[in-house]
């Protein structure tokens, strides 16, 4: 399960296709902690360009991505996979925060939902996928 995640170009796989996401760092990308990673996507219509540097690999376990240019004041994904009984649970940890002070606020639920939106159609590409 790990070395599926391990692939950069594996996450456009697993994206909603209405985000039209793509990763623009020519591949195959060498993971490693430092390894920056750009994105473009399209959220509710608007352009976004996204870097996201690897803090942590420790395969095969977890590795942790964190945005370093993008839509949000705050962006830190733990991916974690724990196996038991030949089975691997993938666990998403997400810490973010969104710019713009109050505003950023009052748009948490709007976002928080979009979120959810996103994990859930991840959840049932990777199921698909890797049946």
């Amino acid at each position: 399960m790990f070395e599926f995640f391990a692939r950069a170009e594996n996450l456009e796989r697993i994206t909603p296709p209405w985000l039209r996401f793509r990763v623009l760092t020519p591949l195959p990308i060498a993971m490693r902690p430092g390894t920056l990673i750009s994105y473009a996507l399209s959220l509710h219509g608007m352009p976004i360009r996204w870097l996201t540097e690897i803090e942590e690999w420790q395969p095969p376990v977890r590795f942790v991505d964190a945005q370093r240019k993008g839509p949000y004041a705050l962006w830190r994904h733990t991916h974690r996979f724990e196996e038991s009984d030949g089975a691997t649970s993938i666990i998403d940890d997400v810490e973010y925060a969104l710019p713009f002070g109050p505003l950023g606020r009052l748009a948490h639920g709007f976002v928080a939902r979009d979120i959810a939106r996103i994990f859930d159609y991840r959840t049932e590409r990777v199921e698909m996928l890797l049946r």
